[in-house]
């Protein structure tokens, strides 16, 4: 049966490529929504720009950085930006997994079971202070980030589509935080911090504070099915033979040096394909090319290495990582269009 379904696949017309009208729409979405965000949140284009990124790819965003700095409010104003049904969720200690999948109760009046959804079951999913929820409460989101669904006694409930979790988390060294399992931290397509604005975006901020718009009044720029379209195009999105190459050996590279003991995963290699295939899409091309990997790899791949405790006391960090394994792999020089 296995060899008949690899024959199937093999045999299989490769996927039509997309097409320049609708990676031009796709553009003209991803830059409409980024200058709709920035219009709350100042000086922080090219952080906007990943997370938009990882909604056409449906993958999931973690914003990690000090109270203040704007990580919630980026993730609403994502959710206000999109016609789509979206839910917040506090983390705290006291959160129960319950609390985020749902519930199973008995209708008395019925004589049957009924599953209550929980606020996990909507298009856009703010996780708020993720990591201040203990590891039994935050591995419920395991499940639905892989696999957009929730099995609850015994039954499978699949999640609207698409399908994006945002979540925030304060630095993982400040007090009352759980870190999160390195499962969990593969599951997010990118992680990004927000860092301190400029000075002259802060000075923006404090200066128009009463007129500019609050995050209610952004106009919604796309629906959910306008959303699901463009990931289905970003995924037409031509790759050459040597790009796939190249990405694999920069994941390869993180995996080879003395100071990692856990190099990227293939899910951090698919994801980072997924990403760059969007990168792509966004500036109007329908092909990928190595500058897509190198300005992706820090953001997709860093937060799941783990180093050695003698690089972490020494102040490596993934990202530095990256940087080093990109610098050690040879960039595809011709065929990079698809």
């Amino acid at each position: 049966m296995q060899l008949e379904h690899q024959k199937a696949a093999a045999s299989a017309p490769a996927a039509a490529p997309a097409s320049p009208e609708s990676v031009s729409l796709l553009a003209q979405c991803f830059h409409a929504l980024g200058d709709n965000i920035e219009r709350v949140v100042k000086g922080k284009r090219d952080t906007v720009e990943l997370a938009l990124v990882c909604l056409f790819s449906e993958g999931h965003l973690l914003i990690e950085d000090v109270p203040g700095t704007g990580k919630t409010t980026l993730a609403r104003c994502l959710a206000a930006s999109l016609e789509a049904s979206w839910h917040r969720v506090q983390f705290t200690p006291d959160l129960l997994p319950s609390d985020i999948t749902g519930v199973t109760i008995y209708r008395q009046n019925t004589g049957s079971f009924e599953f209550l959804p929980g606020p996990v079951f909507a298009n856009i999913v703010l996780g708020d202070e993720i990591n201040r929820a203990s590891p039994k409460t935050q591995s419920a989101m395991l499940e639905v980030m892989e696999e957009r669904q929730v099995t609850a006694d015994g039954s499978t409930h699949p999640v609207p589509r698409p399908f994006m979790v945002i979540a925030t988390q304060n630095s993982v060294d400040m007090g009352g935080t759980y870190p999160l399992p390195e499962a969990q931290l593969d599951r997010f397509l990118m992680q990004v911090t927000l860092g301190y604005p400029d000075h002259a975006s802060e000075v923006a901020v404090l200066s128009g504070a009463g007129s500019q718009p609050s995050i209610e009044q952004l106009p919604t720029i796309a629906t959910g099915r306008h959303i699901a379209e463009f990931i289905q195009v970003a995924r037409q999105i031509q790759v050459a033979p040597q790009l796939y190459d190249y990405l694999v050996r920069v994941a390869a590279a993180t995996r080879q040096l003395p100071e990692v003991r856990l190099g990227a995963s293939p899910r951090g290699s698919v994801a980072l394909l997924r990403a760059v295939r969007v990168r792509a899409a966004s500036q109007g091309r329908t092909y990928a090319l190595p500058e897509d990997v190198k300005a992706l790899a820090g953001p997709v791949l860093a937060h799941r290495l783990i180093l050695t405790p003698e690089a972490e006391l020494s102040g490596r960090t993934g990202a530095d990582v990256v940087t080093e394994a990109l610098a050690t792999v040879p960039v595809p020089q011709a065929g990079a269009q698809g």
